[in-house]
């Protein structure tokens, strides 16, 4: 497999040394910024496969810097932060972001969190290379990253899409909350479970456009979801 290009975005020197030095001792291929303005202009540039985002950067908040890559590059972004309340989490995970990683951590860590991100990226291009996915108005085109409902494509994030496809291509079976999180987020951590949650909600809200329309996402309390099969 080979090594993506990984973007770090830090303005504490030491940290961003700290893994400047680990992504060369493993092979990866980095390039760095100190500000927001430039990591977003680094991103557009350089287009790099992953990007490792401090949110308390001297110009832009982190949180925004998510969304402006958000509203044009679906490129995998992993927070790196000293915020460890959940809310701060669950903003950055809705703003966009892939994965959160909180200060200090582990350099093994770090690694498994770009590992997991990586073979989610080979999985995403496999799946673009399948069949369009159709369930009565729903349907994914996997080659382009889109979905649609009632030939109205769905403004997604990057999280929700990854939620609504391993539910599709898993139709009609329950999936449990750890087998979600492991396929979605890489792992199955139970601080993740809120971050799901709350995702879960937001999708199933834009699959419901009338009072009366089907129930693509069924819940099963306790134990996980499921998409439903509908019949024309």
């Amino acid at each position: 497999m080979h090594k993506p290009l990984i973007l770090i975005v830090e303005d504490d020197a030491p940290i961003r040394n700290l893994i400047a030095t680990t992504l060369k001792a493993n092979d990866y291929r980095f390039i760095t910024a100190l500000t927001g303005e430039s990591a977003v202009a680094e991103t557009a540039t350089h287009n790099p496969d992953i990007v490792l985002l401090d949110l308390g950067l001297p110009d832009l908040d982190g949180i925004e810097v998510i969304k402006q890559i958000r509203s044009w590059s679906n490129t995998p972004i992993i927070v790196i932060s000293a915020r460890t309340e959940d809310t701060d989490k669950i903003e950055a995970l809705d703003a966009g972001a892939d994965d959160y990683l909180t200060k200090p951590f582990s350099v093994n860590e770090l690694l498994a969190r770009l590992r997991v991100t990586q073979r989610r990226l080979s999985l995403m291009q496999n799946t673009a290379q399948q069949a369009i996915y159709e369930n009565h108005q729903l349907k994914i085109d996997y080659a382009n990253g889109c979905a649609y409902l009632q030939e109205k494509e769905l403004s997604l994030t990057p999280i929700e899409y990854k939620l609504l496809c391993v539910l599709a291509q898993n139709t009609g079976k329950v999936l449990t909350h750890k087998f979600i999180l492991q396929h979605v987020w890489g792992n199955s951590w139970e601080s993740n479970m809120g971050s799901l949650r709350v995702f879960m909600a937001s999708l199933r809200k834009k699959l419901v456009k009338e009072p009366n329309a089907p129930q693509y996402i069924q819940t099963h309390v306790g134990i996980g979801y499921r998409m439903m099969k509908i019949d024309e």
